[in-house]
């Protein structure tokens, strides 16, 4: 039989589609997207569960006229799949093929960049804001998983949504919430009458004649409205998004194909608010995701016939695992120690810390500005927080770092996972910019270890520091380093001379350590004899050591995996500046003014110029000037 996914170029194609020819595309749609991350890995498990829910609503609005705006974007595999890369997808995730999440640049049907969670609602009231000043006629739909509604920007769309009462569809995509178990007839039966046109539009009509009336006919609205709130009360969570002045549909079947087009085609025909709530089962259709749809929500290339995850490099601990392990050791050594994740407890090695010390352990949900205030207030009481967090969303929470952190000087630690390039996720994963927001915070201490072996000794370092500190790490394994059982405090802000030369030197700082001690050995064979120091601290800087090698070696050159604006380099040009060492010719090399693609880590860091090949060019270049 012809796969019907074949013919699919456009979501206009969908439109002659029988509904039986619907189910059976959603079915080939699940098959393409298991078989290629299975090859590339990728966001499994969200993507399956929103399969029916794709095909709905590009079968009933007009992409790109209307504009679908989704939150993350890790779910919408399906929907690049429709809408002209099927030839393309297999390419997903690599380097030079098409992103993780929906990209303008990739496609029109590509309302907005997303990649960071509980962004979609306000995006999309943007839309319908233009929209109105345009004078034009659309629809922007917003799609939100359960999870991204625990970030606080969420209600803020919501809130201003509801004020401004735009012409504005969110479909809240819940997985997770126990309401799961009210999807049936009588829950059926609710939506279809909500969204019966004529009960709309007479609702409306009978609000506003008893509103209009003397204080009798204000009060029978007001009887009305708690009776239809005690009733929604009753089933549905419809009166805390009423609240919020959206009309509530709902919950309906996320998988019901046919229950979804005859929703968005009632709800199409509105003209304010509305928030349709819609139940999916998270791996849908692939029984190992559904299984664990924890392990597959963003998984590695995998056996597709058994789901089992294909091991990736072997042998040496990850940095996540060695920090999960280390801050575990310092909670039982220290009761103040206390450890806080937004929402990734798994992703940065918290969850042997939290089974050990369950009431030493928060998980703030995706909420990084609330979790960095959190340990504030913790800190302040006495504590030392530990706020294990990936350097990209650390992004998240700049104003409450410098406002409720820095400014009162509060011990908390900052364990910025995921520093560097990341790999496939792409630009807005990547972590190549805290170098640059934090180094300038007055008070903030802030560090990066050349291997596993010396992150244990930096957290410890980290946790005894009357102040903020920050140490950051790279995705991935170390390098297989004996992991010393006792662990020691490094002398604050000074740095480790690893190989003596006299011709220059070299200021390495964290992943980029090893390269340059590989980079130094091959360039001396060519007579280029360089000392290589492992800088360990950004903020504050070895001045005393790099001052001394500016003098004596006459030439510098910096590494470092962040951006080379505002980073390690800018700082040591910085401090030759205050010195008067201006002639001192210095080398940054580290990754350039632009956002980085994606790419396995190793890809990207020989296209950049910093793996040990590209750092030898640099080098001999730079000395032969």
């Amino acid at each position: 039989m012809d796969r019907i996914l074949d013919s699919i170029e456009s979501p206009r194609d969908l439109k002659g589609l029988a509904q039986r020819e619907l189910i059976q595309l959603a079915g080939e749609l699940r098959e393409e997207i298991i078989a290629v991350c299975a090859r590339n890995g990728g966001h499994l498990a969200p993507s399956l569960g929103v399969v029916e829910l794709t095909l709905a609503l590009h079968r009933v609005f007009e992409s790109p006229t209307d504009r679908i705006v989704w939150d993350v974007g890790h779910q919408a595999y399906a929907h690049k799949l429709i809408t002209g890369r099927r030839e393309r997808f297999a390419t997903l995730r690599t380097l030079g093929g098409i992103s993780g999440f929906p990209k303008r640049a990739e496609s029109p049907h590509d309302a907005f960049d997303v990649g960071h969670s509980s962004t979609s609602i306000s995006a999309a009231l943007g839309f319908a804001a233009a929209r109105d000043l345009k004078g034009e006629r659309s629809k922007v739909v917003a799609v939100i998983g359960d999870g991204s509604m625990t970030g606080g920007i969420a209600y803020e769309g919501l809130n201003h949504a509801g004020h401004l009462n735009k012409d504005l569809v969110v479909v809240l995509n819940d997985n997770e919430m126990s309401i799961a178990e009210n999807v049936g007839a009588l829950s059926n039966f609710l939506s279809r009458t909500a969204t019966n046109e004529f009960v709309h539009k007479m609702k409306k009509d009978v609000e506003g004649f008893l509103g209009g009336l003397d204080r009798i006919g204000r009060g029978m609205l007001k009887v009305a409205k708690r009776a239809e709130e005690s009733l929604k009360g009753l089933f549905t969570p419809g009166m805390l998004f009423e609240a919020f002045g959206f009309e509530y549909i709902g919950p309906i079947d996320g998988h019901d194909i046919g229950r979804l087009m005859e929703t968005f085609e009632r709800v199409r025909r509105f003209d304010d608010a509305v928030l349709i709530h819609v139940i999916t089962k998270k791996g849908k259709g692939y029984r190992p995701a559904e299984e664990r749809p924890s392990l597959f929500h963003g998984v590695g290339p995998f056996e597709p016939e058994t789901g089992k995850v294909l091991k990736g490099k072997g042998g040496a601990a990850s940095y996540t695992g060695v920090f999960g392990d280390t801050v575990r050791k310092l909670g039982a050594e220290d009761e103040r120690v206390v450890a806080i994740t937004a929402a990734m407890p798994d992703g940065t090695g918290l969850t042997g810390f939290a089974a050990e010390f369950p009431e030493r352990f928060f998980d703030v949900g995706i909420a990084e500005q609330h979790g960095v205030t959190f340990a504030a207030g913790l800190a302040a009481e006495g504590y030392r927080p530990v706020f294990a967090v990936y350097s990209s969303f650390l992004q998240r929470a700049y104003d409450q770092v410098f406002h409720d952190v820095c400014l009162q000087n509060l011990p908390v630690t900052f364990a910025i996972d995921r520093a560097g390039v990341v790999g496939s996720d792409g630009p807005t994963h990547h972590g190549l910019f805290d170098l640059s927001f934090l180094r300038h915070l007055p008070n903030m201490v802030l560090m990066a270890p050349k291997d596993e072996n010396e992150l244990q000794h930096m957290l410890k370092t980290a946790l005894e520091v009357d102040g903020p500190t920050a140490v950051r790490y790279p995705r991935g394994n170390g390098y297989g380093v004996s992991l010393d059982q006792v662990l020691d405090t490094l002398p604050l802000g000074k740095g480790e001379v690893l190989r003596e030369g006299s011709h220059g030197a070299i200021l390495a700082l964290g992943t980029m350590v090893y390269p340059a001690r590989l980079a130094a050995e091959t360039v001396a064979a060519e007579g280029i004899d360089l000392t290589v120091v492992n800088a360990r601290f950004v903020k504050p800087l070895d001045r005393d050591l790099i001052l001394s090698l500016a003098r004596s070696t006459g030439k510098l050159v910096t590494l470092e995996e962040n951006a080379c604006l505002g980073g390690f380099g800018t700082a040591v040009l910085e401090l030759l500046e205050e010195e008067g060492l201006t002639g001192v010719p210095v080398l940054r090399i580290g990754y350039p003014d632009r956002y980085v693609e994606q790419g396995e880590q190793h890809e990207l860091r020989a296209m950049y110029g910093l793996d040990a090949p590209g750092i030898t060019a640099r080098i001999k270049e730079f000395f032969h000037k």
